[in-house]
């Protein structure tokens, strides 16, 4: 879908949230009305459908035509595919017996529409509108023949989410279920790393640090006293984005090692990467062993920092060499270096995913 910008077709989103829902419209990639927030009633079934259903109807009068098609994400399990949502859903109570959103839409509204996980989409957005073709452009302004098509996307925010994108195709698995939230924290192989680099995280590891585990301070917050902003213990702050990152980084060394792709990161707590990202790096860096005692890289490609100009420079340089061909007089280029890159999203994570939604939609009508 590598023009989407130019496509005149329009599709409706939502960014679906357990106190408000936002309703917009995209075209070319762009928003093209304001958007429009509800109250989202999301402990009641009726309520909240009917809220799906005013807002989108309230936004196809503004535009004044009928959409292409409705996507959008939403937060939580679901069988995707088929747009049925249910399960454990806590900021969507109503949604936990099952409910066939997709399909209620769908002859509402007389449209297809596609439902996905939000660190999908932002991973699919990033992929197709993001830092993939970014990367990829900048290579080619240095000379770099290498491309990039694979990226694993995360976000940072109420929990740990992730996307990956395959050969520049979303992969969703079998059973919309590609989550790296639940691995063991490097620490406690007891927890679940999102208890270590969520929102809850910084929040839990500043009061810990600080002694003060009954502040009320929000990350940015905790961001803005690491900076000297404002009042609070300074070195705790700065300790809990740290300590965050190994955490984010040696979950990240899992996927990298698997996806063998570039890495971009998303959300509200990305603004305090200045602080996160060099023990993330170490993380991604490290080293293990063999049972003989070994050194071994826990990713085997070299990881760079793609935001930091002159490790981009390294990294699309590579380490070049000319090759004879054996048994003939001409030579060939080879680059032995494998190497991957980590960068933040310069979209961020709502437009991305808002990229994502609107792209993913434009691919599946096409294939019909």
């Amino acid at each position: 879908m590598e023009n989407f910008k130019n496509d005149p077709r329009i599709v409706l989103t939502l960014d679906a949230g357990g106190t408000n829902m936002v309703f917009g419209a995209m075209k070319g990639g762009e928003s093209i009305t304001e958007p429009l927030t509800l109250p989202s009633h999301s402990d009641t079934l009726d309520l909240c459908l009917d809220t799906m259903v005013t807002g989108f109807r309230t936004v196809t009068d503004r535009i004044g035509e009928k959409p292409a098609a409705i996507s959008f994400a939403f937060p939580g399990p679901a069988d995707y595919p088929n747009g049925i949502i249910g399960g454990y859903l806590p900021n969507f109570p109503s949604f936990r017996d099952g409910v066939a959103l997709g399909p209620f839409l769908s002859r509402t509204f007389g449209v297809p529409v596609f439902i996905n996980n939000d660190g999908d989409l932002f991973a699919y957005g990033e992929a197709l509108g993001g830092v993939l073709p970014e990367i990829n452009a900048r290579l080619a302004a240095a000379g770099c023949s290498k491309r990039y098509h694979n990226l694993i996307g995360y976000t940072f925010g109420t929990g740990l989410g992730i996307g990956i994108v395959v050969n520049d195709r979303l992969n969703r698995g079998d059973n919309s279920c590609v989550e790296t939230f639940c691995l063991p924290h490097k620490d406690n192989k007891d927890m679940i790393v999102e208890e270590g680099v969520a929102i809850k995280a910084v929040k839990r590891l500043y009061g810990e640090l600080s002694g003060d585990k009954g502040h009320k301070f929000e990350p940015k917050d905790i961001f803005d006293i690491a900076e000297g902003k404002i009042p609070g213990d300074r070195n705790a702050a700065v300790k809990a984005f740290e300590e965050m990152g190994a955490a984010a980084g040696d979950t990240m060394a899992t996927a990298a090692s698997l996806i063998d792709g570039l890495i971009v990161i998303g959300g509200g707590i990305t603004a305090s990467h200045k602080y996160f990202m060099p023990s993330l790096l170490t993380a991604l860096r490290g080293k293990i062993h063999t049972f003989k005692g070994d050194e071994v890289s826990r990713v085997q490609s070299k990881v760079y920092n793609l935001d930091n100009p002159d490790e981009f420079a390294a990294f699309a340089a590579g380490d070049q060499k000319k090759l004879k061909v054996y048994g003939f007089d001409d030579e060939v280029i080879y680059d032995p270096q494998k190497r991957i890159g980590i960068a933040i999203s310069k979209l961020g994570a709502s437009k991305a995913i808002s990229v994502g939604a609107y792209t993913f939609a434009l691919n599946q009508l096409d294939k019909k």
